[in-house]
């Protein structure tokens, strides 16, 4: 289960919650690859996330 997304305070939790989401919408048949803008409203700034699938030779 994933953490709470309020309580991402660091870089451990913010990728176990970006881990969560990416695998939840794959699991949805969400093509997961691909780039979203990301409106910083608020105050907040903009950000370009880009999602790459990685192809392991295991």
């Amino acid at each position: 289960m994933a953490p709470d997304i309020t309580d991402v305070t660091d870089e451990e939790t913010f990728e176990s919650v970006l881990a969560a989401l990416v695998k939840i919408a794959h699991t949805n048949g969400m093509a997961v690859d691909g780039g979203w803008e990301v409106d910083g409203d608020d105050g907040h700034p903009d950000w370009d996330v880009v999602v790459t699938v990685v192809e392991r030779g295991d």
